[in-house]
């Protein structure tokens, strides 16, 4: 349907690629590839940490006193959220992840 509708050019080293037709997905950048994707990954499963979207950039957050019990909120979390990418053969961005630390704001400050 939309595939048959839609052409795209392909970049590679700053180049723009003859037109294409789609035969999968939407046009990079188009403005239903947030939505459509965010319909697709509506069944996200439950975690302790909180998750924060923005397109189709998530975030899982916790917060804790303690280091060791935040960092095991977190690794378990990070292993379901791992099982559902498997399962729907969806990869993570490797250069996009990273862990933060935010160390709790001193009293009287």
């Amino acid at each position: 349907m939309l595939g048959q509708r839609v052409r795209d050019h392909i970049f590679r080293s700053s180049k723009r690629s003859r037109l294409r037709r789609l035969k999968y997905g939407v046009s990079q950048g188009s403005v239903l590839e947030p939505l459509l994707f965010n319909i697709y990954i509506s069944d996200l499963p439950a975690t302790v940490s909180r998750k924060y979207a923005y397109a189709d950039d998530h975030v899982i957050m916790h917060a804790g006193v303690d280091w060791q019990a935040v960092e095991g909120v977190l690794t378990k979390d990070m292993a379901t959220a791992g099982e559902y990418l498997q399962t729907w053969k969806l990869k993570l961005t490797n250069y996009k992840n990273g862990v933060g630390r935010v160390p709790p704001q001193q009293q009287g400050s």
